[in-house]
């Protein structure tokens, strides 16, 4: 049975947190996952999305990019930054100001690569804010935070709900 691949117009990678200056393992596990479709994308974006955490000196962003270029190759070029948002509703919405900036529309097939658990909320908040056609890549998440990352977001996916963001 062969695979059918969808083109997308852009991938964005949800950023995951970072601990001196290196992706944490559930975040290098969404990068890890997402450069297989990058590799098989050639035309599509490259965005990494997320801010600056606290008492740090780098957006997530960047050492996103850093990890992507040093670990895989991908061309610093072929990567997009956006390094101010602090949850999945501003890395989304902030990614859609960038994507419009380069001429793309969140009407276009657009990846999202983000955690299992994150999945499903992270493709709602797409569709809230009118991304059309939302396709959400899952990584593994690390198994010595698999349980406390369900449990987490299953809060989350509910104080969302209750706060509008889908």
């Amino acid at each position: 049975m062969g695979c059918i691949y969808t083109l997308v117009a852009a991938i964005i990678i949800l950023g995951s947190g970072t601990v001196a200056g290196k992706p944490t393992p559930t975040l290098a596990k969404r990068l890890d996952t997402a450069v297989p479709l990058i590799e098989t994308q050639p035309d599509a974006l490259v965005m990494t999305s997320g801010g600056v955490g606290f008492q740090r000196t780098r957006s997530e962003a960047d050492i996103m990019a850093t990890y992507l270029h040093e670990a895989h190759g991908v061309p610093f070029e072929r990567i997009l930054q956006e390094g101010k948002s602090t949850s999945t509703e501003e890395n989304l919405a902030n990614s859609r100001t960038l994507l419009e900036a380069k001429g793309l529309s969140i009407t276009d097939p657009i990846a999202i690569v983000t955690s299992d658990f994150h999945s499903i909320r992270a493709a709602s908040i797409a569709r809230h804010q009118g991304y059309t056609q939302p396709i959400t890549v899952a990584s593994p998440t690390p198994l010595s935070i698999r349980y406390n990352a369900w449990f987490r977001e299953y809060f989350a996916f509910v104080s969302g709900w209750l706060l509008g963001e889908y």
